[in-house]
């Protein structure tokens, strides 16, 4: 077994020696790619690609219980752990294509993260890159890929449309990049669980979000191998299931998906080799929903300063009081990998708001109140009183059907907590003789 504070760069020299049934694992010729691939990887990488931190989160350890570390993948330079197979794959496609006159270049399909991967490390090795981005892509992103030197075509309403451009006779010449299931990009990914077993010591879960599984195909190959004793879990979105989907099947397959704030996650169906890969390695897979991605995505801004986008914050919504995996985590040591931090800002605000909603500490209420004179300042006064702040407010009296001496006040506050939120609640129904009291109304 390797031990922690043995460099990356012996890997490949120890391969040969037995490493227990993971190892066995893991060089069945069947397998798309080996540990050795992983540890290749991560040799040539080196230097071109971030080793990004891993620390004890005091804050977060408090609140679900168990010994949270936090990998910090949002902080490489395009803000996702993409690089790391981007580089690898760009630099044997570079190789490989080394004085051929018919190779044009890497084109790739992407909305965000591959695409920005490989339009910052592509110009570094003089492969041209063309990234073809749906209309649905941040225009953000899209601006950023052009900064960066990339040939960037939006095209069609989703990532499929703009995949199926790709592959038009246009592009002739062109070798595309699968962003999650080409082995080398996977080879890639995984050497993020390699940094994660030389930083973090006694390790029981490494909880790795899943989105086309290249990631955790990865990482559970590296940890099986190195850490044996460590067991990986996947978190998907409950609007995105697709690696649960494909294990029942025993196949990858078509996955019905919504739309969610972890959109780098919604992949209707994993890698085949990326799958063929963590099918065995993989112990568990959970999903999460909306409220608890919002709410993971609040804590980590609030408790540990960090913009992270949805599909990075899966694996701490899973591990929050009331996610599917809190209770098992308890007293253990976890890793979370923090894979990508790229968000919108109007979105992240949006996405806050939600947070804090989930949290209890934004509440929408619709009260019917007296329409005499001091009506609203007799509901505004309790608000006062309780220390609960006025967001939003709206008076109206055409649409509605109640008396004619009646209104209806359509409110937003702000509270501290659940508990105080209950607090002002009974106050509203004690103190300003509300007749009608819709708390968290939806419209």
């Amino acid at each position: 077994m390797l031990h922690r504070s043995m460099p990356v760069a012996c890997a490949i020299a120890s391969v040969a020696r037995p490493l227990g049934r993971a190892r066995a694992l893991s060089t069945q010729p069947s397998k798309p790619i080996r540990f050795e691939d992983i540890a290749r990887a991560a040799r040539h990488i080196r230097g071109a690609v971030r080793q990004t931190p891993c620390y004890k989160s005091y804050p977060l350890s408090q609140i679900t219980g168990a010994e949270v570390f936090v990998k910090q993948e949002q902080s490489h330079f395009t803000g996702s752990f993409k690089e790391r197979g981007a580089r690898y794959a760009l630099m044997q496609i570079a190789k490989k294509h080394a004085g051929d006159p018919n190779f044009k270049g890497v084109i790739a399909a992407s909305a965000g993260n591959h695409a920005l991967a490989l339009s910052w490390h592509g110009p570094q090795l003089n492969v041209p890159i063309t990234v073809v981005m749906p209309t649905l892509a941040p225009i953000a992103k899209v601006g950023r890929c052009r900064l960066l030197g990339s040939n960037v075509v939006v095209y069609g309403e989703h990532i499929l449309e703009a995949y199926e451009h790709s592959q038009s006779e246009e592009y002739s010449g062109w070798q595309y990049l699968n962003g999650f299931d080409h082995p080398d990009i996977i080879a890639g990914a995984g050497t993020l669980g390699l940094e994660i077993d030389e930083q973090v010591e006694d390790i029981d879960f490494c909880i790795v979000p899943v989105g086309g599984a290249g990631l955790i195909a990865g990482v559970s190959l590296a940890l099986s191998t190195v850490r044996p004793s460590c067991v990986v879990l996947g978190v998907e979105p409950v609007r995105c299931p697709s690696f649960q989907a494909a294990l029942l099947a025993g196949y990858p397959v078509d996955t019905p998906t919504r739309s969610t704030l972890a959109d780098g996650l919604a992949v209707p169906k994993v890698g085949a080799n990326a799958f063929e890969v963590a099918r065995d390695l993989v112990q568990d897979t959970v999903s999460v929903s909306e409220q608890q991605i919002a709410l993971a995505m609040l804590r980590l801004v609030e408790m540990e300063k960090m913009v992270v986008e949805g599909g990075g914050a899966v694996g701490l919504a899973a591990i929050l009081p009331g996610g599917p995996l809190h209770e098992r985590v308890q007293g253990k040591r976890v890793v979370l990998p923090l894979c990508g931090g790229n968000i919108d800002t109007t979105t992240l605000g949006r996405v806050l708001d939600r947070g804090l909603a989930a949290d209890g500490r934004l509440v929408k209420f619709v009260a019917t109140i007296s329409d005499r004179p001091g009506g609203i300042a007799a509901l505004t006064s309790v608000l006062a009183e309780m220390g609960a702040s006025v967001r939003d407010i709206y008076h109206e009296r055409a649409w509605t059907q109640t008396a004619i001496d009646l209104v209806r006040i359509k409110c937003v506050v702000e509270t501290t907590s659940k508990a105080h939120g209950d607090q002002v609640r009974n106050a509203l129904t004690e103190k300003v003789g509300v007749m009608a009291l819709d708390w968290n109304a939806l419209d």
